[in-house]
């Protein structure tokens, strides 16, 4: 059983910083992509970045130059660093991993997802 447990998120003013984490909890045969995704009242879940096995990062623009991904194998960990924080980055945010299973199968797990307000 895989478990993704979010932790970092918090009030922040316009302009501050805030970095989340994700540890994740259990074993997959291959990790195919993680990324952080979040969601505002009202809106629909966005990914706001991926990072995939090789490294390579994508980011949604809005958060371009200000936001990084990154992961620890190691420790099993992916952290989101968010700087210069807008009030329009307020929204529950949620770690995602996509795993390839010993079958070929894809899965997905969510973590539980951890408030960020920005606000003054």
């Amino acid at each position: 059983q895989v478990q993704l447990v979010e932790s970092g998120g918090g009030l922040a003013r316009p302009g501050g910083s805030l970095t989340l984490s994700c540890v994740v909890r259990g074993s997959v045969f291959s990790v195919n992509g993680l990324a952080w995704y979040r969601q505002a009242p009202g809106e629909q879940r966005e990914s706001v970045a991926f990072i995939a096995p090789s490294g390579t990062t994508e980011y949604v623009d809005s958060v371009k130059g200000r936001f990084s991904i990154s992961r620890d194998y190691a420790k099993n960990t992916m952290t989101l660093d968010m700087n210069d924080l807008r009030e329009e980055d307020s929204g529950v945010y949620y770690c995602y991993l996509e795993a390839v299973e010993e079958d070929g199968m894809l899965n997905d797990y969510w973590g539980q997802g951890t408030q960020v307000t920005v606000a003054n």
